[in-house]
């Protein structure tokens, strides 16, 4: 996620200097943390390190900063303090299942505007009703590709970041 940081801060940075040409009469202008959009915010919750790592990695690469979880309960605490723009929430997991996760994320006064997509290797029409009886936004199969990760999202939060690369 670092090497990601990096190379977006010097995207940032590149994109905002400005060299003055001699006759030029624009203002030297650049982004600064203050003025630079900010990054949405991409809670990824799965007991499997695979399935995490892998939306970490297409996440941050589209320009989302992304927080992992591996269980409900984990995630209720990082969504208190985080406040996530979207969550991706496995259905299958130990203690605290993915329809319990979203359903107390949705009962929240606070965070129940908060889109959550349901992730599932199990892509029925029960598992997709269910998700939705419990106010998932939507259902993403696993294993998913980069492609269908970044439509869910674009889905569910339609001001992309700048810089952000969309499936066409």
């Amino acid at each position: 996620m670092r090497v990601a940081q990096t190379e977006e801060n010097q995207r940032v940075n590149a994109a905002g200097a400005h060299v003055a040409a001699p006759g030029d009469s624009m203002p030297d202008v650049s982004i600064t943390a203050a003025t630079a959009p900010p990054r949405r915010k991409v809670l990824v919750i799965d007991d499997s390190s695979t399935i995490r790592r892998t939306a970490e990695i297409f996440l941050s690469q589209a320009g989302y900063q992304v927080t992992l979880a591996e269980d409900g309960f984990e995630a209720l605490a990082k969504v208190g303090e985080l406040h996530p723009d979207l969550v991706f929430c496995d259905i299958l997991m130990p203690r605290l299942d993915g329809y319990q996760t979203c359903s107390l994320i949705k009962k929240s006064p606070r965070f129940h505007a908060i889109p959550v997509i349901m992730l599932s290797s199990r892509d029925g029409v029960f598992d997709r009703s269910r998700g939705r009886l419990v106010g998932a936004h939507d259902h993403l199969a696993k294993p998913f590709t980069r492609e269908a990760l970044l439509h869910a999202v674009a889905a569910c939060l339609p001001c992309q970041v700048v810089g952000a690369v969309l499936p066409a």
